[in-house]
């Protein structure tokens, strides 16, 4: 079998590193066959997100959103962690990646086997819902169950709140517990791989610049280019999957 110098290159690179992180986007999902909402084709640009404070502010909204949500569930329940995950998830147990920042909101990187306090959940998580004022949690069946009689949208049984999936919205306040954890990871990092983001959202697209600007090895595996490939040491435009998975040695 031909030696891939890039692959070569980057399982020596994870070797090297002491305390890596490993900061996931939409990318690594499609390949568990999570559809990409910001990409052209993509369900953002057949129709607009709702914003947080429609939210808020209307019954119609929150139905539109409820309804929106358990069009995709099939989606959600039926993925399965794919080769990248596996492979994410083998250098946490090895104790090579200290944490994992994800943009994602599948859940999938639990699923693979890491720890949920070595997730660090950027967007929130879809795989469950939550009361916006008093944060009692939801399990969607039930929700689903209730919703689907007379699309009346869920409010909290312990204080009347708004219920909505634990995800982060279009206008709503980025979750200050996250990003102060993802600060310090990224700070605390000497290796730092992207894989699958296209690091157009900010302000979670600004790890990797912090990271490389505190001296740490960056490597981006994107199948497209991306804004920060100029400043990063090793690019690898490939699939996630085959490509953290050979480095790793997973199959």
């Amino acid at each position: 079998m031909a030696v891939d110098p890039e692959i070569t290159e980057l399982a020596r690179t994870i070797e090297q590193a002491r305390r890596a992180i490993v900061f996931t986007g939409a990318g690594i999902s499609t390949e568990s066959g999570i559809p990409d909402f910001r990409s052209p084709g993509g369900i953002w640009t057949r129709m607009a997100p709702i914003d947080f404070s429609d939210f808020l502010a209307s019954e119609e909204a929150r139905r539109e959103t409820w309804r929106r949500r358990f069009a995709m569930e099939d989606t959600f329940r039926e993925a399965r962690p794919n080769r990248g995950h596996r492979a994410v998830a083998e250098l946490v147990r090895r104790g090579k990646v200290a944490a994992v920042i994800t943009q994602n909101i599948d859940g999938l990187h639990q699923a693979s086997g890491i720890a949920d306090d070595r997730v660090v959940e950027l967007h929130g998580n879809t795989t469950y819902a939550h009361c916006l004022d008093c944060k009692t949690h939801y399990d969607l069946d039930a929700l689903r169950i209730a919703f689907e009689r007379d699309e009346t949208a869920p409010i909290c049984d312990e204080c009347g709140g708004y219920v909505k999936t634990a995800t982060i919205s279009f206008g709503q306040a980025m979750p200050g517990g996250a990003m102060r954890r993802a600060e310090a990871e990224t700070r605390a990092a000497d290796l730092f791989i992207v894989a699958g983001s296209s690091l157009v959202v900010y302000p979670a697209a600004g790890f990797p610049e912090l990271a490389k600007h505190n001296g740490a090895t960056l490597v981006i595996i994107n199948r497209e280019p991306t804004g920060l490939d100029a400043i990063a040491d090793l690019v690898l435009n490939r699939s996630i999957g085959a490509t953290l998975g050979a480095a790793v040695g997973i199959d």
